[in-house]
């Protein structure tokens, strides 16, 4: 085993000896899964019930695929997949091209459409940047800031790639998922806190060169509330790279009686959904009783992916939500405690940046349906219904189950 090799594969390598035979299953995640899974299907059938959907349907068969492929990949070495990073990412980055080719859909070209069903690439472009991330770390000279700057500079280019094509389709809500993601590895890294010293000034100049410009926005509509054709859009005129409805939901976020004091346009859905939770008590009004969705308040098209737990919250009450956030905690402290038991770096940055994906999916979908956080389309972990971010789901804790049970072994 060479140098690198050897730093490669020696983090916490002393504590191995010592460590006692344990099962080779974490048993926390699987349980958490089954939980969220059977718990997704009833609530998107509850959903559509009125309305003559079968996704539900579609959702149990994508679960049940799901869980195939995570014991699959739960038994493969997860130093596989560091062998052939460069490889599964480069076809990562291809399928984040080939969306382009697809026209339009809802505004935007996120989806793969191959006739029988759809892949959004996104959310597997998460899963090999995850994991090239994590081999450049592993396999960079980690110092001082100096000395670690090779490395940052690589990673910044591996995370960039993907976020400013996912930038493009338009997809906000997946584009903000990576910086996180980013910022775990490089603390498991050990990377010098003046780093992230610097990093959190350069956010804090971000996020107010950001909020003039949503000013400057609100100024614009003020000025023009009836546009023409002849009318330039103020996002041609503008150095910030986001569309006019993105700036139009963090207004909505940030002053809801501004922008909609009605709550007919774009603060309709986050008002509704305060009212299904609201509405849902401690045990719920029943399956298949929610009004909101029932009566088509809260719209069809969000009910069964976006807005799944407040299709939950309104049926189950504060007991069903509290079932599905303990589940979810419980699901976090699982990559967690694996990372803590990895003998390795690479192991340890994989179940860190699985586990704070998930954490940033939870607390902005819940939080917009609590009204905490803006809208922005970023589905719930095992809840919310789709096929591409279920499998991707089921992969990303498949890898956090193999650095469990591949954690002894060395190469």
């Amino acid at each position: 085993m060479d140098e690198r090799e050897n730093r490669i594969f020696s983090f916490k390598k002393e504590k191995s000896e010592t460590i006692t035979e344990e099962g080779r299953w974490e048993i926390f995640t699987p349980i958490s899964i089954i939980i969220l899974s059977v718990m997704s299907v009833v609530f998107i059938h509850s959903a559509q019930v009125y309305t003559g959907g079968n996704k539900w349907e579609m959702q149990a068969v994508w679960v049940l695929c799901g869980i195939i492929i995570y014991v699959i990949v739960s038994f493969v070495d997860y130093h596989f997949w560091m062998r052939f990073a460069h490889i599964s990412y480069v076809i990562g980055i291809a399928s984040l091209f080939l969306v382009f080719i697809w026209p339009e859909r809802y505004g935007a070209q996120r989806w793969i459409d191959l006739h029988f069903f759809k892949i959004q690439p996104s959310e597997f472009a998460k899963i090999v940047t995850l994991i090239l991330g994590a081999s450049i770390l592993s396999r960079s000279e980690i110092g001082d800031l100096r000395e670690s700057l090779k490395g940052i500079l690589k990673l910044a280019f591996c995370f960039f790639c993907p976020m400013f094509l996912i930038f493009m389709q338009p997809d906000l809500g997946s584009t903000l998922v990576f910086p996180p993601i980013a910022f775990s590895i490089l603390y498991v890294a050990r990377i010098p806190n003046r780093f992230f010293i610097a990093i959190s000034i350069l956010f804090v100049v971000m996020v107010g060169v950001l909020s003039y410009d949503v000013f400057r926005y609100y100024q614009y509509k003020s000025e023009n509330p009836y546009p023409t054709e002849a009318t330039v859009a103020y996002e041609d005129t503008s150095l910030i790279p986001l569309k006019d409805y993105q700036r139009k939901r963090i207004l909505t976020f940030v002053a809801p009686e501004v922008m909609d004091p009605n709550g007919i346009g774009a603060n309709w859905n986050r008002i509704q959904a305060l009212i299904a939770v609201a509405t849902g008590g401690i045990s719920g009004k029943g399956l298949g009783n929610g009004m909101q969705a029932k009566l088509g308040y809260l719209p069809s098209a969000v009910a069964h992916n976006d807005f799944i737990f407040a299709v939950l919250a309104e049926e189950s009450g504060f007991i069903g939500g509290m079932i599905a956030i303990t589940a979810f905690m419980f699901l976090i402290f699982g990559c967690l405690k694996v990372a803590s038991k990895s003998n390795d770096q690479f192991g340890a940055m994989l179940a860190v940046g699985v586990s704070v994906l998930f954490m940033t999916h939870i607390f902005i979908n819940i939080g917009m349906t609590l009204g905490i956080t803006p809208i922005t389309g970023l589905p719930l972990p095992f809840l919310s219904y789709g096929g591409s971010f279920i499998i991707s789901c089921f992969i990303l804790l498949g890898l956090v189950q193999s650095v469990y049970r591949h954690r002894k072994e060395f190469r």
